[in-house]
């Protein structure tokens, strides 16, 4: 099974909500996502599961 990668673009599509949004909660690591050089990618299951926890979990690197 491939584990489908989306885009913000696509992303923002999938949630029903705006692609500044997407970007904010990226860049606060409120949403689980991956910076692949300066583009952000998401993994479809990882969305879903976070979506399935209420959008609630915190995806910040801890340093």
């Amino acid at each position: 099974m491939v584990d489908e990668i989306m885009t913000v673009e696509q992303l923002a599509k999938y949630l029903k909500t705006g692609i500044t949004t997407i970007y904010k909660l990226a860049q606060e690591g409120k949403i689980p996502g991956t910076k692949v050089g300066n583009q952000w990618r998401f993994r479809k299951e990882r969305i879903d599961e976070w979506m399935d926890q209420g959008g609630k979990v915190s995806f910040r690197k801890k340093k």
